[in-house]
């Protein structure tokens, strides 16, 4: 798995679970009537059918691999700093094992023009906050927000599975910003 970088802070990974993630993001902001998570149950199109509609971003969760880090390492190094004043709402990861709640916050902050977030929410203040700051601003910002990782931990400690920090995993998400599609990745570990 990859090394953090920037802080030595850990958090317990999300469990990839649309009950777990729905429950967090709505308990920070996103009314259920407005966005929900849901499984793919794969590719066909019988299956794909099952998905509700309109589908907004997808958040795709995949094992870590010496291939996978090594193309990880490579894009960093050519990927440039995001503008501010960018559409696509992105931040880096500075927190181990945060890679589903940044993946979340990813989905919902390239949807904001699309869903309505409650009004002095969490979230609400989050992305308002957060809007004119670069990348790693947003991720240090994140860092430091002890209401995020409380509610990351309570979210990590509701699915089905024991929770550890010992992963091999990392979310990625799939969005779609002014008609584009953009991957957002937080490079970083699980």
């Amino acid at each position: 798995m990859a090394e953090s970088r920037g802080s030595k802070k850990r958090w317990l990974p999300l469990e990839a679970n649309p009950d777990v993630m729905n429950q967090f993001l709505w308990g920070l902001g996103v009314p259920p009537n407005e966005a929900e998570c849901s499984d793919v149950y794969g590719l066909d199109e019988e299956l794909l059918e099952m998905v509700p509609k309109p589908v907004l971003a997808v958040l795709f969760l995949y094992p870590l691999t010496s291939q996978s880090e090594e193309e990880r390492i490579k894009q960093d190094s050519e990927t440039k700093v995001q503008d501010p004043s960018s559409t696509v709402y992105f931040m880096k990861q500075t927190v181990g094992n945060a890679c589903g709640t940044i993946g979340l916050l990813h989905a919902i902050g390239n949807i904001t023009s699309q869903i309505e977030l409650t009004e002095g929410s969490f979230l609400d203040k989050f992305f308002k906050t957060t809007s004119s700051m670069d990348p790693m601003q947003r991720a240090l910002f994140l860092e430091n927000d002890r209401e995020m990782e409380v509610a990351h931990l309570v979210a990590a400690t509701a699915g089905e599975t024991e929770a550890t920090d010992d992963v091999n995993t990392h979310f990625i998400c799939f969005t779609c910003a002014d008609d584009n599609s953009a991957l957002l990745n937080s490079t970083h570990d699980g």
